[in-house]
């Protein structure tokens, strides 16, 4: 609906007052499809998503809130026009902030330095791509007209706001994982929005891996229980957890599991954002491959602190009934094992970020720009779809490449429980499963952890949403 607006507008003389009246009676009249005199909230989000230009969070009741000056149930015509008047004051004021030259029209070194200006670093290639979804014309410049439609029914308020949407659009993985963690502005920082959406990721974190929570323990149940039980599969095993203790035994480890989303994310978030400061020599851009390398020695410095509650989930999970009366009581008895107990696995864990980070990263960037290239028309944002596509398969992908090294972490973290104590190296146990398993066997429980991804990011990001519309981030 918008593009065909901008269609029809541009050609003819945009400025002035009488034309532009007429196309918003227009744009009015497509809105409100009952024909009633007044566009609801519902036919106003109905306009958003056929015009492409939705943030995701509620634009439509930013809108609605903001131009309803009588309160009823809709907008009437009077109302809808001094609303577009008003935004597009500010959004003159927006283009003028970003027209740093003075020249009318905006290019892709103004879009860079703005967005650096507010703590977001960009490359030219996705400033090409913001400018190229607003840009009509082709020229690779965007002047008055092409912005001001592009944001007209865009509830954003001023650049800080513009900044955001964009950030959110090309940058931030909304995965059910963080090993490359979120880069937040300085805006944010100031406002306090860091911490809430930090919040509203581990809560969204904790509701993905609560539901998701058997498939993790059956996960670990075959990994370890492989030889003893060669049949153990996906239905067998479940019916095997339930029949030795109960229904809530199929959540037995996740409480430490939830706990330690906290301590872990905050950990991870100011080792990231210290060693970002380290490899960016002068202040110079954090591209792709500093942010890969930051994120990666933030996820092992943050694994290497909390790693003791990867041990007690693995305990616990594995627990029988009655073994353990709770997360304390587990510890207590793995720490007169010795404290070097909290640390088996330890190596193959460490070794096993470096190529889940990076595939998952990879993997994720790679989709998401190929079809931002080949398939993107007139927006830089893909979509929750997409993105929920990309999020799935490149956590899928860098879990089968750190798989082994995840099933041999959690064979070493069992030794002490099911060996009297003895300890076996990382390297003969592997020459131990390749010679008693063969190569299958480094691949023991893949099934329900593949099983788990999407739901899981389909879960997180939808528990993200409501927790942010909750929290009032837009």
């Amino acid at each position: 609906m918008l593009g065909w607006l901008r269609g029809f507008v541009l050609p003819g003389v945009a400025c002035q007052k009488d034309e532009d009246d007429l196309r918003y009676e227009i744009l009015f009249q497509d809105l409100d499809s009952d024909g009633d005199g007044l566009v609801d909230i519902v036919e106003l989000q109905e306009g958003l998503k056929n015009s492409g230009l939705s943030s995701g969070q509620n634009s439509e009741k930013h809108i609605f809130e903001a131009g309803n000056t009588n309160d009823d149930s809709g907008l009437d015509f009077e109302e809808f026009m001094q609303y577009l008047k008003d935004h597009e004051i500010k959004m003159r004021l927006a283009l003028n902030s970003l027209d740093k030259n003075n020249d009318g029209i905006i290019e892709t070194s103004e879009i860079i330095a703005a967005l650096k200006s507010l703590g977001v670093n960009i490359s030219e290639a996705q400033a090409k791509k913001i400018l190229q979804s607003i840009d009509n014309d082709g020229t690779m410049t965007i002047d008055w007209d092409e912005w001001k439609y592009y944001f007209l029914l865009h509830p954003a308020k001023n650049i800080d706001e513009i900044a955001h949407f964009w950030k959110r659009s090309t940058i931030i993985d909304i995965g059910e994982s963080i090993s490359i963690p979120d880069e937040f502005t300085e805006q944010e920082k100031r406002s306090g929005d860091w911490w809430r959406r930090l919040v509203a990721a581990g809560i969204a974190g904790a509701v993905a891996r609560t539901c998701t929570a058997p498939f993790d323990r059956l996960k670990v149940m075959m990994q370890v229980h492989s030889l003893k039980s060669r049949r153990l599969r996906l239905i067998g095993g479940f019916e095997q957890m339930v029949k030795e203790g109960g229904i809530h035994s199929l959540w037995w480890g996740n409480g430490v599991n939830v706990f330690k989303i906290a301590p872990e994310t905050t950990l991870k978030i100011g080792a990231y954002e210290q060693y970002k400061k380290w490899l960016s020599f002068d202040d110079a851009k954090v591209g792709i491959t500093e942010r890969f390398v930051s994120g990666s020695l933030a996820g092992a410095t943050a694994q290497t602190c909390i790693y003791p509650m990867e041990v007690l989930k693995t305990r616990m999970i594995l627990g029988e009934t009655g073994q353990y009366s709770g997360i304390i009581d587990c510890g207590k008895k793995l720490l007169k094992q010795g404290v070097r107990t909290f640390f088996k696995g330890y190596i193959p864990n460490f070794l096993g970020i470096l190529p889940y980070a990076g595939i998952d990263l990879a993997v994720y960037e790679l989709l998401k720009n190929y079809w931002l290239e080949h398939y993107a028309t007139n927006s830089v944002d893909p979509g929750i779809i997409i993105l929920l596509g990309c999020s799935a398969l490149s956590h899928t992908c860098g879990q089968i490449a750190s798989f082994p090294l995840n099933l041999v972490r959690t064979r070493m973290q069992v030794q002490a429980l099911e060996e009297k104590g003895t300890t076996t190296s990382m390297i003969h146990l592997i020459q131990e499963i390749h010679n008693n398993e063969g190569k299958k066997g480094f691949f023991r429980g893949l099934t329900p952890n593949i099983i788990k991804v999407l739901p899981a990011v389909i879960i997180s990001c939808a528990a993200y949403e409501k927790v942010t519309q909750h929290m009032g981030l837009i």
